[in-house]
């Protein structure tokens, strides 16, 4: 006999028109069923939102760790389930864990780890996202240029080979011709630009052939001038492309985001964190290529002050982009939920409260602080 059914009741849930009261979101085995007006329907068990937000469950497509691991130093599936429990609290019910560049042999442990955990079945590993080695030295940030190479057709290969899930790669697509990225796209990989030292023209003409967009948008690529509208401009000036967004207040000056998010088109911006281990943890600090990194005042940064992925979370940047940037509650979710899925290719089941979804949601305070998180409806 199957469970019986789950109401969330007494929220404000967000749907497509904005958030809504006096509904019930009906869940059975892990999807949504119903969005209903009234009570809850006799027979299901009751869930109290008691006043607070249901929005769908968050998605970050560059964690590059938590709860003290890094991904680089912990490709494993132990390493995936700490990292991804570390997140849950913030409302991550989805995340692509990040290796920043290493060793083909680390990424190939990597890729492995990934594997084995979607198979097991652990609670938010939606994928991999491969950033780097295959970047431009000259926009390298905290990443060790040794580690930097151009691939050939069998490690392309082999960094392909996931099968399951998501493989997102971050490159510098100057380093790559343009059949190789299109070759890449047609495999399924979600091709990205990242730590690029491509100007306006050579990283439109990656869009337009199979790069989907950039992976944080200002930070590692040539900015945007009057004469000279570089990466971040052609990131601006595309339709199509995705941009990922840190709204930490470091990365970014929040008036730039603001000037990003009116000039893409709605849904073409998500948010992600680039979370580093203390993100959950009990540390300030990790060591990363032999250096120590230290997290403080919500800034991850090196002895001589390189940013150093962030101490962002996903609940956190909801609220910066409140916050900081004024934007409507109901729109900063779907930046951390409906886009990122969208983006990912799976805007068909996560990333919406409608019938046919996972049930992937996240309560939130009138703080805007998680108070509760469920993925397929267990808590």
């Amino acid at each position: 006999m199957s469970a019986p059914a789950t109401a969330f009741v007494n929220g404000r849930v967000l749907s497509e028109r904005g958030f809504e009261s006096d509904l019930s979101v009906i869940v059975e085995d892990g999807h949504i069923v119903a969005v209903l007006p009234g009570p809850a329907p006799a027979g299901a068990q009751a869930v109290d939102l008691q006043g607070r937000s249901l929005v769908p469950g968050f998605i970050d497509t560059q964690v590059n760790g938590g709860g003290d691991v890094l991904f680089n130093d912990a490709p494993t599936v132990e390493g995936l389930r700490a990292i991804a429990s570390a997140h849950r609290q913030y409302g991550s019910t989805g995340l692509m864990p990040t290796l920043i560049s290493d060793d083909v042999d680390v990424m190939l442990r990597a890729i492995a780890a990934v594997r084995e955990a979607i198979a097991l079945g652990v609670p938010g590993i939606l994928g991999i996202h491969l950033e780097g080695p295959y970047l431009a030295s000259a926009r390298k940030g905290v990443h060790n240029p040794d580690k930097f190479h151009t691939p050939d057709a069998a490690e392309l290969d082999r960094i392909a080979s996931l099968g399951v899930g998501k493989t997102m790669l971050t490159l510098a697509p100057e380093r790559f011709d343009d059949a190789t990225l299109r070759a890449l796209a047609e495999r399924g990989v979600l091709v990205c630009a990242g730590h690029t030292a491509a100007d306006y023209e050579r990283l439109r003409r990656a869009f337009g052939n199979g790069v989907r967009g950039v992976t944080h948008l200002f930070n590692a690529m040539t900015p945007m001038g009057s004469r000279e509208p570089g990466g971040v401009g052609a990131a601006l000036d595309d339709a199509d492309s995705w941009c990922g967004v840190i709204v930490d207040g470091e990365h970014v000056h929040d008036a730039s985001l603001r000037i990003a998010i009116a000039a893409k088109p709605r849904g073409k911006i998500l948010l992600v964190t680039d979370a580093m281990p203390p993100v959950g943890g009990q540390r300030e600090d990790f060591v990363l290529y032999g250096q120590t990194m230290t997290c403080r005042d919500g800034k991850c940064s090196t002895a001589d002050g390189t940013l150093a992925g962030s101490a962002l979370d996903m609940a956190t940047a909801v609220r910066n982009t409140v916050e900081r940037l004024g934007l409507p509650l109901d729109e900063a979710c779907r930046m951390a939920s409906t886009y990122p899925a969208e983006f990912l290719g799976l805007g068909h089941e996560l990333g919406r409260i409608a019938p046919g979804y996972r049930a992937d949601l996240v309560a939130l305070d009138d703080e805007l602080r998680v108070a509760d998180s469920w993925i397929a409806g267990q808590r």
